[in-house]
């Protein structure tokens, strides 16, 4: 256990604890984040594909069933008259990449229940101004259209009324219905509120808003990354931790060598310079001449 005391520094104990929150978050917030956009994003396609195929219902069978989920993005008929002066804008929309306006109305079916329809986009004139908003046609009509699920009430953004029309940011059916002043009747989805979206070519209706692509996105590989990072995270710090044990066993395991002494290292009176001049070394004795060193001095070295 003494080995291990070096993971109670600060810095070892601060490491550990980011890497053990990353972890955390990881498995519980991000992961299923993405997992859950896939989800759900998935089951919109299937919504979506399902509608394309199905016919479409009268939308009174739908409402005489509160408890109905999965009715999103269905395809319903609807049969009445528009409501005159119920027009409201809804802001910071987009056509064709450029600036526009949704419109919404009321629709009262035969049985008196008000139902809330948005009639599609309208470009902005000049590209800034809202133009001028045609009324829906008068008298009965018989509509086709989506269902869609309330967008909910943005915050910080309060309706308002601007250019003579009253002007919201979303699409939400509690917040129209106080807009209006009158009772909104909500189309059963599972979850919020449901309205009408005009199909192409339906009395009332503006440019259509497009479906979503059917594309499940790239929310299942996010998710498993974020579970691959919360895995990863602690391996690392688990290897780090056995590179510092390996590298503190080959330090105990290494010998300790004795300093090697150097002349720096000698006293000064070993280093100390000496008064006595070095003995010249003793000459040699002069070897005896012979008769032949005699006769290379007189003829030379060169023997014939």
């Amino acid at each position: 256990m003494r080995r291990l005391t070096f993971l109670l520094r600060p810095s070892w104990a601060i490491l550990a604890v980011v890497v053990v929150a990353f972890a955390y978050l990881c498995f519980t917030i991000l992961a299923p984040w993405q997992l859950g956009k896939n989800s759900s994003t998935s089951h919109r396609n299937k919504l979506i594909a399902a509608s394309v195929e199905a016919a479409p219902v009268d939308v009174t069978t739908l409402l005489a069933d509160p408890g109905a989920t999965d009715t999103e993005w269905r395809r319903v008929i609807a049969t009445g008259t528009y409501v005159p002066g119920s027009t409201v804008v809804e802001r910071l929309q987009r056509l064709n990449d450029n600036p526009a306006y949704g419109v919404l109305a009321t629709f009262r079916l035969t049985d008196g229940r008000v139902l809330l329809v948005d009639r599609g986009l309208l470009a902005a004139a000049d590209g800034i101004r809202l133009p001028q908003v045609p009324e829906p046609p008068a008298g009965e009509q018989r509509i086709e259209a989506r269902i869609r699920k309330s967008e909910g009430v943005t915050p910080g953004k309060d309706p308002m009324t601007q250019d003579g029309y009253r002007q919201v940011y979303s699409i939400d059916t509690g917040q129209l219905a106080t807009v209006l002043g009158s009772e909104l009747t909500a189309i059963p989805t599972g979850g919020p509120g449901g309205y009408l979206q005009l199909t192409e070519g339906q009395p009332g209706a503006f440019t259509p808003r497009p479906l979503p692509q059917l594309d499940a996105g790239p929310y299942l590989s996010y998710g498993l990354q974020w579970i691959a990072f919360g895995i990863m995270a602690p391996l690392g710090l688990g290897y780090f931790v056995y590179a510092e044990l390996r590298e503190r066993r080959r330090e105990r395991a290494t010998p300790t060598r004795e300093p090697v002494p150097t002349e720096t290292s000698l006293p000064p009176s070993d280093l100390a310079p000496t008064t006595e001049s070095p003995t010249p070394p003793k000459p040699s004795p002069p070897r005896e001449r012979t008769n032949a060193d005699r006769l290379a001095d007189r003829y030379g070295n060169t023997r014939r």
